[in-house]
């Protein structure tokens, strides 16, 4: 009853009522029951976070084999929530818990064996372990189109957290909702996707989408009737299966050319539905949508020359195909590159490559529907359930996921961790960001040398990494950060000059780096004056050669430019 529920439940206040059932089911034994409580209890849904009572429901679970329960025994050993910190421990549950079945166990053991954490790296049992987890993901794919979850970095809208572009706010979807019945078709088919698919923090609603898309395509849009050929050729609650009405939809969309109704004439052809398998005739639709650009008939061209279905193999033109779609994040293409390099067909074998691809594939799970309601807890203020799910993304190795708990640690509003593990725990994970290409990271881990915290101060560790982001990232900050150590001679040798031009080069990166620039340069500019003045005696070939020195050979013109600036100024302030 419970199960049944939630999966048919829109609104929260339904959801909760799933777990009356759990509860009532948990407290006669049920396994599952209680593995469901005691996820609930861990990540505080519907505010019932109480990790010592998951605690006590996991320990009892792991012990009847469960490989949910060793999993997150393991998460909650590594970061020493509720648990001893032991990293040791940590590893023995996860390798439990993979040999249970558990697909996060084996990300995250994936994860690990990648990037050497606790265990010596090595990428060949890494790519054992991404493997079968990107196989079970893509079987689920080839059933269904699967979306990215929008993952929001808290890094970059402390301020504003509403205003973003990962989740439609609901004014502006009220608005989009207001525009739609006017009669925008752009917008109606936007609506009719987002719904399709429950993206931007909306609910997936078929009869919400088959609404927009009915109504755009009487207004004559292909998108839309592209669209609701699909809905019939999938099926659901709205658009129950129907190959003759998905025929029907898709022919008028590839008529006006379109790209998706030309891909699903040819899903039509290739697997027979609604008439009789034609591989001839779907080679020649995909190859016109794949032209188009869309990549899902990228994809299946690729798939075409891979498999050897209705043309003769060909992996070189395969891999042409999976690599084209795959630039627009197609996630089966993806996997197909992995598996291409992982066996070095039609590829030179690469482990580290397909490692890197199988990831991608990996991070589509249905587990990154944590982002979601992570980050809706966070900007409710719950902030140790949004802590819980984003420590869990970090640990399966989600860079946005690791950046969000270091960002929630250093806030220190969180309650589950003691105060001092707070800023190594961060720093921990802020490193881990870093090597996966997160520049704010890394400036991050130059922050916390410098200033020790959750470490000790260490200028020239913090010099390594601003030069690192400064010279591989570009960043202003850390330009701006490591000519501010050159000109104070703060764990690298002094140099003026080189201060000088990172200050330069921060401000021409970013116009946010100006004013700090300016008044820098400033300081600078005066300190080295004073110094200039300090140092030397009081003649007057000397002033000329330091103010030469200094502001440059015309430095009379700008003493002029100077006074007469400021005569303007006081004559305007008179009259004004």
């Amino acid at each position: 009853m419970g199960i049944q529920i939630l999966q048919q439940s829109k609104s929260q206040k339904q959801k909760a009522e799933a777990y009356i059932f759990f509860a009532k089911a948990a407290d006669m034994g049920n396994l599952k029951a209680m593995e469901k409580m005691a996820d609930a209890l861990l990540f505080g849904n519907f505010g019932m976070q109480n990790i010592t009572a998951a605690i006590q429901l996991y320990e009892s679970l792991a012990k009847e084999g469960s490989y949910k329960a060793q999993n997150a025994l393991g998460f909650l050993s590594s970061y020493g929530i509720g648990m001893e910190y032991n990293q040791a421990k940590a590893l023995i549950y996860y390798t439990f818990g993979s040999a249970g079945g558990s697909m996060m166990s084996q990300m995250i053991l994936g994860y690990r064996y990648l990037s050497g954490i606790n265990v010596l790296q090595n990428c060949e049992v890494a790519l054992s372990h991404y493997k079968k987890v990107a196989d079970y993901i893509a079987d689920k794919l080839e059933k269904s189109e699967g979306i990215p979850v929008e993952k929001v970095r808290l890094t970059e809208r402390p301020e504003n957290l509403s205003s973003n572009s990962e989740i439609l706010d609901w004014d502006i979807y009220q608005y989009y909702k207001f525009l739609a019945e006017r009669g925008d078709v752009q917008i109606q088919v936007s609506l009719g996707q987002l719904h399709l698919i429950g993206r931007k923090g909306l609910d997936q609603d078929y009869y919400k989408a088959l609404y927009y898309f009915l109504k755009a395509a009487k207004a004559g849009s292909a998108n839309a009737m592209a669209f609701i050929g699909k809905m019939y050729l999938e099926g659901n609650a709205a658009a129950p299966q129907n190959n003759a009405t998905a025929f029907k939809y898709f022919s008028m969309a590839a008529s006006k050319g379109n790209a998706i109704g030309l891909h699903g004439l040819g899903l039509l052809y290739f697997y027979g539905k609604g008439v009789p398998v034609n591989y001839a005739e779907a080679l020649k639709y995909f190859q016109k949508a794949a032209e188009k650009g869309w990549p899902n008939a990228q994809f299946q061209l690729g798939f075409m020359y891979y498999s050897g279905s209705g043309v003769w193999k060909d992996y070189k033109l395969a891999f042409k195909y999976f690599y084209l779609a795959s630039q627009s994040g197609q996630p089966l293409a993806i996997y197909y590159l992995a598996e291409m390099y992982a066996t070095g067909t039609g590829v030179l074998r690469s482990c580290r490559t397909a490692v890197e691809l199988y990831k991608g594939v990996c991070e589509l799970g249905h587990w990154a529907e944590k982002f979601l309601t992570a980050y809706f807890a966070y900007k409710n203020g719950d902030i140790d359930s949004s802590l819980v799910q984003y420590a869990l993304l970090a640990e399966m190795g989600y860079e946005v996921a690791q950046s969000n708990s270091a960002f929630i640690l250093e806030s220190k509003k969180a309650k589950i961790l003691e105060k001092e593990k707070m800023y190594p725990m961060a720093l921990l994970l802020w490193n881990r960001a870093a090597i996966q290409g997160n520049a704010f990271a890394r400036v991050k881990i130059g922050d916390y040398h410098y200033y020790g915290y959750g470490t000790k101060k260490d200028y020239q560790t913090a010099a390594t990494h601003y030069s690192i982001a400064a010279d591989k990232y570009h960043s202003a900050q850390a330009m701006f950060n490591l000519g501010y150590m050159y000109e104070h001679g703060l764990g690298i040798t002094k140099d003026i000059h080189l201060a000088r031009r990172l200050y330069d080069m921060a401000a021409q990166t970013s116009p946010d780096a100006h004013i700090p620039v300016f008044l820098a340069l400033m300081k600078l500019e005066t300190v080295h004056l004073l110094q200039d003045i300090l140092l030397f005696n009081f003649t007057m070939r000397w002033k000329w050669m330091t103010l030469d020195n200094t502001i440059g050979p015309c430095w009379d013109l700008f003493v002029i430019g100077l006074i007469v600036a400021v005569l303007i100024f006081l004559l305007r302030n008179r009259y004004g």
